[in-house]
């Protein structure tokens, strides 16, 4: 099995390559060459926001890949670059979307793929669902035939060597450890009492490469998420107990925050999804406990401090 994956070294696509070396994949990998890369790849340079250094580096070559990985890509004019070039360069195209899509004032619980999406970007403030949404239109947009499709929506994804932190005022949040070891109090949304559903960069590795080659995931969306559905709160209690620290919590309420914030609205709901259309698919289903899991990515990030 022949794969591109475009990043290979980032926080999702590292993930993905580790998982397509595992299953013995001859991997290529598309980098800035900004970041060390992992063995037993073939290394292809260019900035993929290039497009004209993009259309030199593919239009030169003659390989055709088993299936190409996209976990990066975000605005739509680089999904046309991408279908321009890979159209007939690649059975199948795996693209990270996000749960940011979904409109979320209009969510259900669990929530389906074919719930509303956003039609608007609220003047600048959702772009990053709203474009992510444009590039899954240019997917769908495709004919049938050779070429096939495969979108993946995750919601919170954590793992190694991303930041710990999922909610606001703490997402990402590259001081949280130390935040919590000197005993500040963390100022959450309502106490954080959304649900959260979040998923290790591992397991969405798993289920994308499972779904290569297979029939069942040709031009189709799957929602992604981890199998534990837990209170923002207690995601930052996971953290706390890993470093034997108390956890303090200062609550900021909803509409207060959402004027002050209103970029900040797509995180401010419940995420919940189910698994059914995975487990129908016959793809990898994420099952990473989240205790673990964040356990274990709290450990790791200590080790790197």
């Amino acid at each position: 099995m022949k794969v591109l994956i475009i990043g290979g070294s980032g926080h999702v696509s590292g993930a993905v390559t580790g998982e397509c070396l595992k299953q013995g994949f001859e991997v290529t990998i598309l980098t800035r060459g900004q970041r060390p890369v992992p063995g037993g790849v073939k290394v292809l340079k260019a900035d993929r926001r290039d497009a004209e250094a993009m259309r030199s580096l593919f239009n030169a070559a003659t390989d055709f890949y088993d299936a190409v990985f996209d976990c990066i890509c975000y605005e739509p004019e680089a999904m046309e670059i991408m279908l321009e070039l890979f159209r007939q360069r690649t059975r199948q195209l795996l693209f990270v979307s996000t749960d940011f899509v979904f409109d979320p004032v209009r969510r259900s619980f669990p929530q389906p793929v074919d719930a509303p999406c956003l039609t608007n970007n609220a003047g600048g403030l959702q772009d990053y669902g709203f474009k992510k949404r444009a590039c899954e239109n240019l997917l769908a947009a495709e004919a049938t035939g050779e070429f096939s499709w495969t979108v993946f929506r995750p919601c919170h994804i954590y793992g190694m060597f991303s930041q710990l932190g999922c909610f606001p005022d703490h997402r990402r949040d590259p001081e949280l450890i130390g935040r919590l070891q000197r005993g500040e109090v963390l100022t959450l949304v309502d106490g954080g009492h959304f649900l959260q559903q979040p998923i290790e960069a591992g397991d969405l590795a798993k289920t994308m490469v499972s779904a290569v080659g297979r029939a069942k995931a040709r031009r189709e969306i799957f929602n992604m998420a981890g199998p534990d559905i837990v209170e923002s709160w207690a995601y930052y209690q996971i953290i706390a107990d890993t470093l034997g620290v108390k956890l303090k919590i200062r609550s900021t309420p909803l509409t207060e925050y959402i004027q002050l914030h209103p970029e900040h609205k797509p995180f401010l709901c419940h995420r919940i999804y189910n698994h059914e259309k995975l487990h129908a698919a016959g793809l990898a289903v994420p099952a990473t406990p989240l205790t673990e899991g964040l356990r274990r990515h709290t450990l790791e990030l200590m080790q790197y401090k």
